[in-house]
């Protein structure tokens, strides 16, 4: 993964996990773990029910075997700014090969989430694993697997889509024929081909949305991580997004969406997560967290509406006489 926006989050590595085994310390011998089987504390079982109950003190990390159905797993997930708790104890599970839906209210902690998901930001506590990769302790090695659109598109402007995808195809060591073949048809399926001569800087926000996808996708990543992906691009990029993304999960590759437009989230995710105030509340399928009816009315029950009941406005004939 390019490490231009992300070098300053891998110091944070795993040397306080491995402190528990000093209790090996009388013994000699290299037969360290030999005696010691009953620390199966995980179950390899997926919840029946779509509720989730946060874990505040955080779950363990599991085993590597117990995490092969999960893209994404999180344990405990913490993160505190100025003594504002922004994400809270997120036990998060987003199985393999799935259109994975994290919704929620502005400020409920989505971008966060995948802030630390990412490596753009060290969670306060817990921990994660990604394509069964630990997060602190590889951080690398998911980088080099996963595609970001985030929230800020963080782009090198003063390149062209062409010099900037290059850039980062050479980052992700590719052979330079794979991303000149690679660039070539991203540009033109996103419409950008004919501003490949244009710098980035002036560039629409809807184009700069585009090339942000175009970068994230030119490695092929197994986990595509997509903060408001929609917001800005028109009706035909949109559908051509749609059925692009459409192809990588039917590749088996997962994608993970955050996104207010929830018309586009029920016609696009499988499976479904909703956050509020920093904790995950529901989980499941989209069958299972729209129970027949729209993910709309679902979402606005279970979030609840804003302190205002809807009403309108006074000199709209609506809200709260007085």
């Amino acid at each position: 993964m390019p490490e231009s926006t992300h070098t300053a989050h891998t110091a944070h590595t795993t040397h306080t996990t491995h402190k528990t085994h000093k209790t090996h310390k009388t013994h000699k011998t290299h037969k360290t773990h030999k005696t010691h089987k009953t620390h199966k504390t995980h179950s390899t079982a997926r919840p029946n029910s779509a509720m989730i109950t946060p874990h505040r003190g955080g779950s363990p990390i599991p085993r590597n075997g117990d995490t092969m159905d999960y893209s994404i797993e999180t344990y405990g997930l913490r993160k505190v700014y100025e003594g504002v708790t922004a994400v809270r104890g997120l036990d998060l599970k987003v199985e393999k090969g799935c259109f994975f839906g994290f919704l929620g209210p502005n400020g409920a902690g989505k971008s966060t989430t995948i802030k630390m998901l990412t490596g753009i930001i060290a969670p306060t506590e817990g921990d994660a694993r990604l394509l069964g990769i630990p997060l602190r302790r590889q951080p690398l090695q998911i980088k080099r697997r996963i595609g970001v659109v985030p929230e800020d598109l963080c782009l090198f402007e003063n390149l062209t889509a062409r010099e900037y995808l290059a850039f980062v195809g050479r980052m992700y060591k590719l052979p330079r024929e794979v991303v000149l073949q690679r660039m070539d048809e991203l540009l033109g399926l996103l419409n950008l081909a004919e501003a490949n001569k244009t710098l980035i800087l002036e560039y629409s926000h809807g184009m700069k949305k585009k090339i942000s996808l175009a970068a994230a996708l030119i490695h092929d990543p197994d986990l595509l991580f997509l903060d408001e992906p929609f917001e800005g691009i028109d009706a035909v990029a949109s559908r051509t997004i749609k059925d692009v993304l459409q192809q990588m999960v039917n590749q088996g590759r997962t994608i993970f969406l955050t996104s207010h437009i929830l018309a586009i989230v029920e016609q696009l995710c499988t499976h479904i997560g909703i956050i509020h105030k920093g904790e995950l509340i529901l989980q499941g399928s989209l069958a299972e967290v729209a129970q027949g009816e729209s993910l709309e009315n679902r979402f606005v029950e279970i979030v609840g509406r804003s302190q205002a009941e809807s009403g309108g406005l006074s000199w709209l004939g609506g809200g709260r006489n007085g």
